[in-house]
């Protein structure tokens, strides 16, 4: 029997903590393959980010005794204190496997065990863990990172990736399928979470913002930094300057990436053809729509508008 254990740390990400619990602990499919415990740092009741709370029947001594240790996410993302530091060391040390989701990678840095390793986390979090934790190779895009004996998933729902996909490298391929029919989801899901990340178009301060408003309503127009400088009453050179100080982009990237964003949108909310799209936009083509999407998205305008409408688009 293999020994998961999630240690509920307070206030616990409560669908991250549910998503290990039906993954090892439904005995209907797992009775003679895992047993599943929760813990916390002192036994007793957790407060969850649903409002209500968990019993964690053990304390951090139940970590002695895992295989698999769970972190799930929890909020705010404070130092977990030494206490469960030392813990997952000790875990780790003696070979037990380290999981978290979603931002339980943060539990998982302030213990040292994702130093020089790359991890994941929610796409909300990543630039905090990076900066937090310098030593952390964090990739943002994907769904789960499996670095060994260290295993961290994105955001949320991507712990369900995570943990089915350990099933597989415990019990095999059918073990797997199986556990995500009981759960109806996918045994496995391509791409990744930078598909759902927001990327904001950063504005420039008072001197040029009404510049870049003037082009957000022109996006389908073939503008030039002439265009742009022009508008702000600054020679080309002046207002590239400047930009890129207020901005940390050139004009043309930032128009670009104003574009793709543009398209985005239109793929989220409308039924326009790939074409259309890439006009209004101002992409130009669907070829360059497709690579750009593909840059900053990871997927293509098909699946990319399936995904955030739940339904295949019209042609």
């Amino acid at each position: 029997m293999h020994a998961v254990v999630a240690l509920a740390l307070p206030t616990v990400e409560a669908f991250d903590l549910a998503i290990p619990s039906q993954v090892f602990g439904d005995q209907a499919i797992h009775a003679e393959r895992y047993t599943f415990t929760v813990c916390a740092p002192t036994a007793g009741l957790v407060r969850s980010t649903a409002g209500y709370a968990i019993q964690a029947d053990r304390g951090l001594d139940a970590l002695a005794d895992a295989d698999t240790v769970v972190v799930p996410g929890y909020l705010p993302l404070d130092d977990p204190g030494e206490a469960v530091c030392s813990a997952l060391r000790a875990a780790a040390a003696r070979g037990a496997r380290v999981v978290s989701v979603c931002t339980g990678a943060f539990a998982l840095a302030a213990a040292g065990l994702l130093d020089h390793r790359r991890a994941t986390t929610h796409w909300q979090y990543a630039g905090d863990l990076s900066a937090r934790f310098p030593s952390v190779k964090v990739d943002p895009d994907v769904l789960w990172v499996d670095e060994g004996a260290v295993l961290t998933s994105a955001g949320l729902a991507a712990g369900i990736d995570l943990c089915v996909q350990l099933v597989r490298a415990d019990y095999g391929t059918d073990a797997a399928i199986r556990v995500a029919r009981r759960m109806v989801v996918a045994p496995h899901r391509d791409g990744g979470q930078a598909q759902w990340l927001e990327r904001p178009v950063p504005l420039p301060g008072h001197g040029l913002a009404a510049t870049c408003e003037w082009a957000l309503e022109r996006l389908a127009d073939p503008l030039t930094v002439t265009d742009l400088a022009g508008h702000a009453g600054w020679a080309p050179r002046t207002f590239s300057r400047l930009f890129v100080a207020e901005t940390g982009l050139t004009p043309l990237r930032w128009l670009t990436a104003a574009r793709v964003r543009e398209a985005r949108r239109l793929l989220e909310v409308s039924d326009l053809p790939v074409d259309e799209i890439a006009r209004r936009s101002g992409l130009g083509s669907p070829a360059n729509l497709r690579v750009h999407l593909a840059r900053d998205a990871g997927t293509t305008p098909t699946a990319y508008r399936a995904a955030y409408q739940g339904r295949e688009p019209r042609s």
